[in-house]
């Protein structure tokens, strides 16, 4: 249920700092609201329970239903020509590809790409290229040194990867600089909303406050939840629709002279093995590193005696990939830069995204409550639109109910372990996979 539209005196508390929270606090503010408070239980931005705290992410509009392709466009205006957002850009280009071993839903999947961009009255047409041999890949990418033998696929000159954790800081400092007020660590964590699921029955439309681990009590006009992955921990009913999942990430040290050369790479996206990017510079150090992440269909990490995924409490539990995550980065390594395959993986974790059953965001009043806003069902692909996110946000807020019928909230559950049509392999639990014993480090990690 919501009230009237806002004004200039609404408050507004935002729970969760990540991505969507600061884009939402962003577009509060450009739209002219002055009462603004994010609470975030890191100890700061980007906050160590953010999907968004890496080193990089990819930045296309690639994909099969032109509303979302529409909206990547937008965003990517965005990247290219706001101020806060345009230094951590880089439009390295894109490729997309299926390796010789790619079941048949890959090529599918590409070629239904493919289409879809091409036949997008604003997409830049001149800037896609088939290549559709491995000879082809190598002679558009002379970086590769490895042969990519079998792969096949499609270059994009208008796309790229964001320098994702300096653009989540940068936004933060515009965020202080603005009168954005932020509560951190003990102080920012919000454990509980009151009245509770059991306890809002009772009250008609209760208007919810929140309650943080140093027992302090917040509450505002407007309640906007977005704590990503993490979001069923503090609104169980949200697990019905949010599934927690985690994808494997890791990097390889290379040294000044490997960074030179290989500057200006592609992001290569094997759509069957994993994707990687251009060397960056860590943040705040010198040490160049090559972010890569496996594909698959994610991990869950469901609790005894629950059904609902949620991340491991203690955000260093998550320091550790499974066994056959490394065998896929370094396949894709060994196949496209061989080199560097070989090397140790440092800075091995698994990210956490809170992923819905058709891969559609959740932007909508949450029932029961006054004035909830769950923000949430990123599904691997908002971190694109952190410049644009937060003013759908608004949107809502502003016409009083969600109008973009695929983004309400929704009724129907979801086990999370539904086949989703752009992704390859099927979904396990962490836990059963430890126990299986396919994974002594990850079982070190104690997830």
């Amino acid at each position: 249920m919501a009230s009237p539209k806002p004004s200039e005196q609404t408050s507004f508390l935002i729970v969760g700092g990540g991505t969507i929270g600061l884009s939402t606090a962003l577009h509060l503010s450009d739209r002219g609201y002055k009462h603004i408070v994010v609470l975030d239980r890191g100890d700061s931005i980007p906050s160590s329970f953010s999907a968004g705290n890496d080193l990089n992410k990819i930045v296309r509009a690639e994909y099969e239903d032109a509303f979302y392709a529409t909206h990547a466009l937008s965003a990517i205006n965005a990247w290219r020509t706001c101020p806060i957002f345009r230094p951590h850009y880089r439009q390295t280009g894109y490729l997309v590809a299926s390796s010789s071993t790619a079941p048949p839903k890959v090529d599918s999947h590409i070629s239904r790409l493919i289409d879809s961009i091409s036949s997008h009255p604003s997409y830049p047409t001149s800037s896609l290229t088939s290549l559709p041999s491995s000879a082809a890949v190598r002679d558009k990418i002379p970086q590769l040194t490895g042969q990519v033998k079998g792969w096949s696929g499609y270059f994009n000159g208008h796309a790229g990867y964001a320098r994702a954790a300096p653009a989540l800081r940068a936004l933060y400092n515009e965020l202080l600089a603005r009168g954005v007020k932020f509560h951190l660590g003990t102080s920012g964590d919000a454990i509980a909303i009151h009245p509770d699921e059991e306890t809002a029955r009772f009250f008609p439309a209760p208007k919810p406050y929140l309650r943080t681990a140093d027992n302090n009590i917040h509450c505002a006009d407007v309640v906007i939840l977005a704590p990503g992955a993490h979001t069923a921990r503090l609104l169980p009913s949200a697990g019905a629709q949010l599934t927690a999942k985690a994808w494997a990430v890791g990097h390889v040290k290379v040294s000044a002279g490997e960074a030179a050369r290989l500057k200006g790479l592609p992001v290569i996206n094997c759509r069957d093995l994993a994707f990687f990017f251009e060397p960056a510079k860590d943040e705040g150090g010198d040490t160049w590193l090559i972010k890569v992440c496996a594909h698959g269909g994610g991990y869950t990490n469901v609790p005894e005696n629950t059904s609902t995924s949620i991340p491991p409490s203690n955000a260093e539990e998550n320091n550790a990939i499974l066994r056959e995550d490394e065998a896929l980065i370094r396949r894709l390594l060994l196949e496209a830069l061989p080199e560097f395959s070989t090397r140790p993986l440092v800075r091995k974790f698994v990210c956490w995204c809170a992923d819905t059953a058709d891969s559609e965001y959740i932007i909508d009043y949450v029932p029961g409550y006054e004035n909830l806003v769950l923000a949430g069902g990123d599904s691997g692909h908002a971190f694109k639109m952190f410049p644009i996110f937060g003013g759908w946000v608004v949107d809502l807020v502003e016409a009083h109910a969600q109008k973009e019928s695929r983004w309400r909230w929704k009724a129907r559950e979801s086990d999370g372990k539904e086949d989703i049509h752009w992704r390859v392999g099927g979904v396990k639990d962490i836990k059963e996979t430890i126990r299986k014993g396919d994974d002594v480090e990850a079982a070190r990690a104690r997830l």
